[in-house]
Parts: C-alpha cells; sequence; structure tokens
C-alpha cells in the first residue's frame, strides 16, 4: 500500500516536572482485560513534565495517626486583571467550570453559550480551559485557527473511545471525553466555528538554557518553586507569572525552557525527518508548519501538549482514522526527539 502523506498527519494539537533530571515514571499497571480503545495505552514510559499529574496522596501506615487536613480558606474578595474594565470577581467564581473570565471581551468575537457558559450540570464552558481566546493553557489544548472539521473529527473520536490519554489522570482529557458525550450536533458546531475563526498568536516565549528552575506538578501543569537545576532531557513549560495564570488572563503566556541545541536539532528532524528516524513534518502541515487544508497548524503550539500527542500516537490512546496516518512517523522518535520538535515548533510564529 502507497503512503499518502495528505493522510499522514492528525496533528500535534488539540482538544506540565519534579526535581529530578529526566524525571519519567511508568506508565500504570496495565488492565488485564482492557477495553480495545485503551489495550495499546500501555507501555510508554511518560514523562512527567508532559503529564504533570499530581502525586498520589501519602496514606498513615497502618495504625498510625491521620495526618490532619488543612482547613481551605476560601477567599471572597474580588479581583481583576491590569487594563481590564471587566467587572472584578472572586477567585472561586474564576475557577468555576462554568464561568468564563472575559477580562478583554473586545479583543475577541462573541462566544457562543456553550463556550461562554456550557451548560449545567453537564458541560463546562470551553471558554473556561481554552480560554475565550482559545490560545489554551499547558494543561489542555490551543484551539485558536485550528480547521472546524479537524475539531469535529476529535470531539468524534474522544466520543467514540479513539481518543484518550495514556495517563489515566490526566484530568483535562477526561473532561473532554465526558464532554464530548454530551454535546449536541448544535453545540459542537457553533464551539469549533467559534475557535475556528480566531487567529492565534505567538503565546510562548522558548528559551534554550542549561538550568531551570525547580518545579513541582499541579493540576495538570508545573509550577515554579525555589532554587534551579539542570534541564537534561526535558521541557520545562511555565507560566510568565503564576498569579495571572490563575486569573486565566489571556494575555499573559508562557515561557518553555529547552536543552541548549535543540532547537537546531529539532529543526532538522522537523524539515528533513532526520536521517530515517521520522518524516519531514512540511510534508502535511505546510512548508510553514500551519496547516493545509483539513491537517491542522503545529508552529506555535505549547510543547507540553504536542509531546502528549506524539506520544500518545505512540501508545495507541489516539486511534482515530487521520491518528492512524501518525503512526509512522512517530514510531522511531525517542524521548530527546520529541524534546527538540515540540521546542522547536513552539519557537516558531503560529
Amino acid at each position: 500500500m502507497r503512503f499518502n502523506p495528505g493522510l499522514c498527519a492528525a496533528s500535534l494539537v488539540v482538544a506540565s516536572s519534579l526535581s529530578l533530571i529526566g524525571a519519567a515514571r511508568p506508565a500504570q499497571t496495565p488492565n488485564p482485560n482492557p477495553a480495545p480503545a485503551q489495550a495499546a495505552a500501555t507501555t510508554r514510559t511518560l514523562p512527567i513534565w508532559a503529564y504533570p499529574v499530581n502525586p498520589p496522596r501519602v496514606r498513615p501506615a497502618e495504625g498510625a495517626p491521620a495526618i490532619p487536613r488543612t482547613p481551605r480558606v476560601v477567599d471572597n474578595t474580588p479581583i481583576k486583571v491590569a487594563n481590564s474594565n471587566a467587572p472584578a470577581m472572586p477567585q472561586a467564581q474564576i475557577s468555576d467550570l462554568f464561568v468564563v473570565p472575559d477580562w478583554f471581551p473586545d479583543a475577541h468575537p462573541k462566544m457562543p453559550a456553550i463556550v461562554a457558559e456550557g451548560r449545567k450540570p453537564e458541560i463546562g464552558a470551553c471558554g473556561h480551559c481554552h480560554l475565550p481566546t482559545g490560545y489554551g493553557r499547558p494543561e489542555n489544548e490551543s484551539v485558536a485557527g485550528l480547521p472546524a472539521a479537524y475539531m469535529l473529527e476529535q470531539l468524534n473520536d474522544f466520543k467514540n473511545g479513539l481518543r484518550h490519554s495514556s495517563e489515566p489522570r490526566m484530568g483535562s482529557v477526561a473532561l473532554m471525553v465526558n464532554y464530548a458525550k454530551d454535546l449536541t450536533p448544535e453545540e459542537e458546531k457553533a464551539a469549533v466555528d467559534y475557535f475556528a475563526s480566531i487567529k492565534p498568536v505567538k503565546w510562548i516565549r522558548v528559551v534554550e538554557t542549561d538550568t531551570v528552575p525547580k518545579t513541582h506538578p499541579s493540576g495538570g501543569m508545573l509550577v515554579v518553586d525555589e532554587g534551579t537545576e539542570p534541564i537534561g532531557e526535558r521541557v520545562i513549560e511555565v507560566a510568565e507569572d503564576y498569579k495571572q495564570f490563575e486569573l486565566r488572563n489571556p494575555t499573559s503566556g508562557f515561557i518553555a525552557y529547552v536543552p541548549v541545541g535543540s532547537l537546531k536539532a529539532g529543526e532538522a528532524l522537523v524539515k528533513t525527518g532526520g536521517n530515517g528516524e521520522t518524516m519531514a513534518c512540511t510534508m502535511c502541515h505546510g512548508s510553514n508548519l500551519k496547516g493545509v487544508g483539513n491537517i491542522p497548524s503545529i508552529a506555535g503550539r505549547s510543547p507540553s501538549q504536542m509531546t502528549r500527542q506524539l506520544i500518545d500516537f505512540q501508545t495507541g490512546a489516539r486511534n482515530g482514522a487521520m491518528g492512524q496516518m501518525m503512526k509512522m512517523p512517530v514510531a522511531k522518535l525517542t524521548n530527546a526527539d520529541i524534546v527538540d520538535i515540540t521546542g522547536y515548533l513552539a519557537s516558531l510564529e503560529p
């Protein structure tokens, strides 16, 4: 069967690290009777910097006194981002899945109801996670400017068990699976048409370095700790300003730290395929990597997101029709290759 490059890409995108160098953890122990769509997603070692799930709670030893939980303090003080004319709101409201903090409503088209408020109680607002601009955050996906037909296909894959995460504890993917099953065709069309209409912007600053801030996983992304450490074979993607990140400010982006020399190596892999390690991404995603027809753009997207997609293709967690065509390009990619490729792609103008 002749390979058709026009179908080879399902995309590296759509719908953050421990203090160990190159820290990774094995996937969970396989279910002895996995569902067909999950059967393949059991063997790949998952890098914690790309799948930054919270560590399990430490249980006290049998007979030991219970560890007291710190009471959660709810602060209802209204807050807002600088230069915004939108009303202030408390953090609890900002964190509500059915609320979209729309700090700059003039910066995007009018949101349809499913994007602005979701549908209670089944579906949270699309704009809460992906932001009103669709730019997304490292723990979910950047959907701004993706082809509407491509996004509809991904929603169907979520719905039909053909797309999930190699890491079952990735909450953002679990949410998408549940939401996709409840969306009506009208809601799907309204959401994808809205996000497809938005032009993506440069959202991630890529920095080559030997040393990075220490980080820990929290809420599906990496949060900076005190101190520094060698970067190792990782991409460390963090918020430029964590307080603004918590406010869901669509004008405050992210930094992606990558190893020195990885951008040049990534460029070679992306443009030529290396020495048979993969295929040139430009064959399917276009010479400028901004997509062709129904094949989505991969330039300027989050390296954390793209790493998860590449690995999910390898493990079979992404197994839709076009996803089948990504299996050949990703089959030989090593962790180092993925670091180089995703860092280089993130460095480009979207």
